[in-house]
């Protein structure tokens, strides 16, 4: 009976975080089949870590960590998806025919990005806190705020230098 509540309960809030799964797999994956098995995959292991949850911590907070975490295994497990990334919000930018070209710059600089400069720059857009991008990634408050600025003066850099 537990395992049957525990398994609804798990149901239920990843479709009300089903959001962050496809997010973590667009831009870790370009090809629409890499991008299935990594949802897959994500599912799974978010399953597979659930009975360890602890619900003194924000669930989408955990739900990252683990969805990044298995993105990152999964391009590295298989070298050829390295250079099949893509931006971070794919259903809501344009066709490529039809993109800005600063919006284009941007979407080369993500795909260049090392992992943990890409989860930082998701989360990031996604607005969340530096505490909660610290607990995700499991780096200091100090270090996030370090890396974000960063990554906006290289982005500043480069994007400026495409036009």
């Amino acid at each position: 009976m537990r395992r049957r509540v525990d398994q609804e309960r798990f149901q239920s809030l990843l479709k009300d975080h089903q959001r962050i799964v496809f997010k973590v797999a667009n831009t870790y994956c370009r090809v629409e089949e890499d991008q299935r098995d990594l949802v897959q995959e994500i599912s799974y292991q978010l399953w597979r870590a659930f009975p360890a949850y602890d619900e003194a911590r924000s669930f989408s907070t955990w739900m990252y960590r683990i969805a990044l975490n298995v993105a990152i295994s999964f391009v590295r497990r298989d070298g050829h998806r390295q250079g099949n990334t893509v931006s971070l919000d794919r259903e809501t930018v344009a066709p490529a025919q039809e993109l800005d070209h600063r919006v284009d710059a941007l979407r080369q600089f993500i795909d260049q990005l090392d992992d943990l400069n890409r989860a930082l720059l998701l989360l990031y857009m996604e607005e969340r806190s530096y505490q909660e991008i610290a607990e995700i990634l499991g780096i200091s408050e100090t270090n996030v705020g370090t890396k974000i600025s960063r990554l906006k003066q290289r982005i500043r850099t480069e994007i400026a230098t495409t036009d």
